[in-house]
């Protein structure tokens, strides 16, 4: 073949190797702008595992690569005048410059043709001599930007400020450096990579930008600035610019996340940042590039495997790379951008926060790299603990308390619809389910969502409170509860509203009843779906009478012997038809704004509090999002709905998310709605329970050190495994776990047993 390279970084040199290497009869022609020396970065972070595939692709480059890196373990965090070292993190730099020159060698060698200092358009007639056009001209792709509509190109322009330069500082550890000024915090993100540079990137949000004045000074000035602020970290040495063509205040970047949904068109071929960025803040642009290069040039290469079908396999395998990393490094940018909710938090915690931020790097992973530095912060955080032990055990098993109830640990029985009520009447099956989980050794278990009238349930299998067989039934449990195990008992009170007289779960979700359906009602007439009835707007009377039900039903906990109440104000049910602006539809004062969506759910937790008794705690279920943009309640509306439940006495948001509106579009994933909690938590300053897709006590202790949420809850794991949680102590080595005195025997071997297979993995390991 006869290929065009349009770029001459890494992207595109390494493809033009990779070609060469597979084929020398390929001819290939490298396109670049620039004079050959010329480069706009500094230093290169790579993994390991890219270095095995560069290996393994080119051993010639690969070793050279590998032999001029620089290495370092260490990550140094500056905040608060503290600075906490971890180490085990394993990074390899190169230079950029000398990367570059690297790979244009071995190019040469191979036979590649350079044409530096030569710009090419992207109109297709100016390749017509080229059977493939690679377009790994970089984020500012004009082969990509001429084509943006056959891409399918997104591009979103991140909030953050920032400027990148190099220092001859070396430093020994990967440094994150956080100083406060008077208009804001400044950051950088310092690296060694060589044996005398380092890169040195500034960071702010855009409003500190503003008020420092840095949008009215040119590359000089900013430069100098920077060396004031930070001049305690460069040690009297200067910070130095490579990118003089870029003039005033544009020196200052913002950095571009690019996905294409289409990486070819026509005889062009996406590459590297033209195809796809990911946030300089993990580090992995390069990383990509180079591998991407390896695959395109694979495929390319295959006997029989035709050109078409190559590049559905190039995108195919490298896109499912691309979203994992841009995952991750979305994940990494957010946490940067809402700096302000991490800053009160204490060193260590801050620290922890930061090195876990991408959720690549997670509890046991940190254990791995630097076990001691862990064990630092699993003792700071039973000893911050409400009640917390002197001992360094996972962060899991801290107590925790609201009001005068205090839990033995953090982890939580979700709430789970069992649809097995008779009459609204728990029965056996609830006492056993119940008792079972919390001699499994959660700290906290929650009842299914138990209704206030027959009209309130969901199907004709929930439970209830509204009367006082119900009242008994639930007291049997609590009962057992109390005296049998040390768990603590929430009970989570609902109305259905307009998702109410359906089937049981398992007989057709959200469908309605064949027949008995009763009538429903509503903040407005807006069914949940168009098979189900369309539910009565509520009038002020239907109000009071809801209200005094949750009233009724909260009075009757006591009775039952319950250590919490909490108030479901989420996923579509009546109180949530209020809040969400998708269902609400009223043109009163209980609609519109959402001080006016928020006045009858309110009316109704102010009411239930006052019946509750004061040293007793309470709660509200949200949904944080309705995945429906603007349209729907955001995350940012769901901090202010819990600010204004916490002073109306909540102790605890329980954060979930949508299930408000059938035609919704949620993000699932691992941990998909922990950073909900972790807002809600920071910016409301309330304590906050996170759910939605946790099954790992990594996730747990994860999310917990992190200061993401303050209780966990998991739903489907303690379904098939209600000793979840002493499982979890057992795979720790923790025997603080309360266990039932007819179990200790077992709980001793299956310590035992997981203690030998982690040393015997260990082992394999090393």
């Amino acid at each position: 073949m006869k290929i065009a390279c349009v770029g001459g970084g890494p992207a595109g040199l390494y493809f033009a190797i990779s070609m060469k290497l597979r084929d020398p009869a390929h001819q290939v022609d490298v396109f670049e702008r620039n004079r050959a020396d010329d480069t706009f970065g500094w230093g290169v972070v790579f993994s390991d595992q890219t270095v095995e595939n560069l290996m393994a692709n080119d051993p010639v480059s690969g070793a050279t690569i590998r032999d001029e890196f620089a290495h370092w373990d260490d990550i140094d965090v500056h905040i608060h005048g503290e600075c906490i070292r971890s180490t085990g993190h394993g990074f390899i730099g190169i230079g950029r410059k000398r990367l570059l020159r690297i790979l244009q060698d071995r190019a040469r060698e191979l036979g590649v043709r350079f044409h530096f200092e030569t710009e090419m358009g992207p109109d297709l007639a100016d390749w017509v001599d080229y059977d493939l056009v690679i377009a790994a001209d970089g984020a500012n792709s004009r082969i990509r930007d001429a084509y943006a509509e056959h891409f399918d190109v997104d591009i979103q322009t991140r909030r953050n400020r920032y400027i990148w330069l190099g220092t001859h500082k070396t430093f020994d550890a990967f440094t994150f450096a956080f100083e406060q000024l008077e208009e804001g915090w400044v950051w950088a993100h310092a690296y060694r990579f060589d044996d005398n540079l380092s890169t040195f990137i500034v960071e702010m949000a855009p409003e500190t930008w503003e008020k420092l004045g840095l949008d009215r000074q040119d590359p000089d000035e900013a430069i100098a600035w920077s060396e004031r602020v930070f001049a305690r970290y460069l040690d009297g040495n200067k910070l130095m610019s490579n990118a003089s063509h870029l003039r005033g205040s544009a020196a200052w970047l913002n950095f571009r996340r690019i996905i294409t949904g289409q990486w070819s068109h026509d005889k062009f071929v996406l590459l590297g940042d033209a195809a796809h960025t990911a946030h300089f803040s993990i580090g992995s642009g390069t990383k990509l590039a180079l591998e991407d290069a390896i695959k395109l040039a694979e495929v390319l290469n295959r006997p029989g495997l035709a050109r078409a079908q190559a590049l559905e396999e190039y995108q195919a395998e490298r896109s499912i790379e691309v979203l994992k990393l841009q995952n991750s490094a979305r994940n990494s940018t957010e946490w940067f951008e809402t700096l302000d909710r991490y800053l009160p938090f204490q060193p260590i915690q801050f620290a922890y926060s930061l090195l876990t931020r991408s959720q690549r790097v997670s509890h046991e992973n940190l254990r791995l790299r630097d076990k001691r530095w862990l064990e630092s912060v699993e003792r700071w955080f039973q000893a911050q603990a409400p009640g917390g032990r002197d001992a360094g055990a996972p962060p899991m098993f801290a107590p925790y308390k609201l009001r005068d109830m205090q839990l033995e640990n953090r982890i939580v029985v979700s709430p789970m619809a069992m649809y097995s009520a008779v009459d609204g009447t728990p029965g056996d099956f609830h006492f056993v389910h119940y008792g079972v989980r919390a001699q499994g050794g959660a700290g906290l278990v929650y009842t299914e969502m138990t209704c206030v009238s027959p009209e309130a349930r969901i199907t004709p299998g929930c439970p209830g409170m509204y009367t006082p067989e119900h009242a008994a039934a639930w007291r049997r449990i609590t009962e057992f509860v109390h005296r049998d195990s040390k768990a603590k008992l929430c009970l989570q009170l609902g109305h259905s509203g307009a998702k109410g007289s359906t089937k049981i779960g398992w007989e057709g979700m959200d469908e309605p009843l064949d027949e008995g359906n009763w009538p429903l009602i509503a903040a407005s007439d807006v069914p949940w779906s168009g098979s189900n009835q369309t539910p009565r707007p509520m009038t002020r009377a239907d109000m009071d009478m809801v209200r005094d039900q949750f009233v009724a039903a909260t009075r009757m906990a006591i009775y039952a012997g319950f250590d919490m109440v909490e108030m479901h104000a989420a996923h579509g049910y009546l109180l949530s038809s209020f809040i969400t602006p998708l269902q609400n539809r009223r043109t009163d004062e209980y609609g519109g704004s959402l001080e006016n969506r928020l006045r009858f759910p309110l009316e109704v937790f102010a009411a239930m509090r006052e019946a509750w008794p004061a040293e007793r705690p309470m709660s509200v279920r949200i949904s944080a999002t309705d995945w429906m943009g603007d349209a729907g309640v955001t995350p940012d509306e769901a901090v202010l709905i819990a600010e204004a439940f916490r002073a109306a006495g909540a102790d605890l948001i329980d954060v979930s998310a949508g299930q408000t509106w059938a035609d919704c579009k949620p993000v699932y994933g691992r941990m998909f709605q922990t950073p909900f909690a972790d807002q809600v938590r920071n910016e409301a300053r309330v304590s906050t329970m996170a759910v939605g897709n946790i099954f790992e006590p990594d996730h747990v202790n994860s999310i917990l050190a992190a200061g993401r949420a303050d209780l966990v809850a998991l739903g489907r794991p303690h379904m098939i495994d209600p000793m979840w949680t002493l499982r979890a102590a057992a795979q720790h080595d923790y025997r603080g776990a309360a266990v039932p005195s007819p179990y200790l025997n077992g709980m001793s071997q299956l310590a035992r047993n997981m203690k030998r297979a982690a040393e015997q993995e260990a082992a394999l390991r090393g």
